[in-house]
């Protein structure tokens, strides 16, 4: 970032709002959790999201692989220009100066394209358990390590938070939309894990049908249990004050594994969320509203 390029300040302005914008039609609790913070903190955490929301919405978009794959390529070189100082795109100009103030790692960048990529496909299909870990890394875990550089954490406890929690949200998310991803042939139990336990078919709908599915949900349910665990251990150790927004998505997406968890894994097609109502006691509770 020493080569950085003068931004005005009615660009970098605009910059800033245009982020503000993809965050607001997010439709997300994220804006909620993280409008509280200090300002510049608030702006990273803004620039951050949307630049996750863009890669995410390239990979979801129904066009064909060779155009999201080329538009990923896109943000990958965006990401490179960014970190030699020529940021292009509205949100990687509002992207700079968090880089630079908060020291913000060019690799966790490239590892959410990383895991962009890999839900970019028409099918998706993973073979063992460590590419789920690896996945989820790329996903939520790059992402938490961002949040954690920019909320003020000592790196180690810091990377450690990132990886608990992460891994717990994401396979939360896993649970949660495993009918939905099905039916868009998407399936992230991995092979190794349905094998393990009796199930032979690899055809997502198939899979949902097969009577062994709970054992292999709940093998997966232990392993986000586990994690939550671990977070809410890790985040008793930080001041409250500074992962307030990490301690709300927490509390929001481990009601969700708890209701899941209380209802049974052979219950795991049938859809879980949370009410706007228990939205807002989230809310409420942590004082950002």
């Amino acid at each position: 970032m020493d080569n950085l390029v003068t931004r005005s300040e009615a660009e970098v302005g605009r910059a800033r709002a245009r982020v503000e914008e993809i965050v607001r039609a997010s439709g997300t609790t994220f804006f909620w959790a993280m409008r509280f913070l200090p300002g510049e903190k608030r702006r990273a955490m803004f620039a951050v999201y949307a630049f996750c929301r863009i890669v995410d919405d390239i990979a979801d978009d129904p066009n064909p692989l060779d155009e999201k794959r080329r538009d990923l390529a896109r943000w990958r070189a965006e990401i490179r220009g960014l970190y030699s100082g020529r940021p292009n795109h509205p949100v990687a100009v509002a992207l700079a100066e968090p880089i630079a103030h908060f020291r913000l790692a060019e690799a966790d960048f490239q590892a959410v394209i990383d895991g962009m990529e890999t839900d970019a496909a028409a099918t998706l299909r993973l073979k063992t358990r460590d590419d789920l870990l690896q996945y989820c890394d790329r996903v939520a875990c790059a992402v938490g390590r961002l949040s954690c550089r920019i909320f003020g954490l000592e790196v180690a406890v810091g990377d450690r938070l990132s990886a608990a929690l992460g891994l717990a949200l994401q396979l939360t998310n896993i649970l949660r939309d495993i009918a939905e991803d099905a039916a868009r042939d998407r399936l992230y139990l991995p092979e190794d894990l349905l094998s393990a336990h009796g199930i032979a078919a690899r055809e997502p709908l198939d899979v949902m049908a097969d009577p062994n599915l709970p054992a292999a949900a709940a093998e997966i349910a232990t392993l986000a249990g586990d994690k939550f665990a671990e977070a809410r251990a890790l985040l008793a150790r930080c001041e409250a004050d500074r992962v307030k927004p990490a301690t709300m998505m927490m509390e929001a997406y481990e009601r969700i594994f708890h209701r899941m968890e209380r209802r049974g894994w052979h219950r795991v097609l049938e859809p879980a969320g949370l009410t706007k109502a228990e939205k807002l006691w989230v809310a409420v509770r942590y004082g950002i509203l």
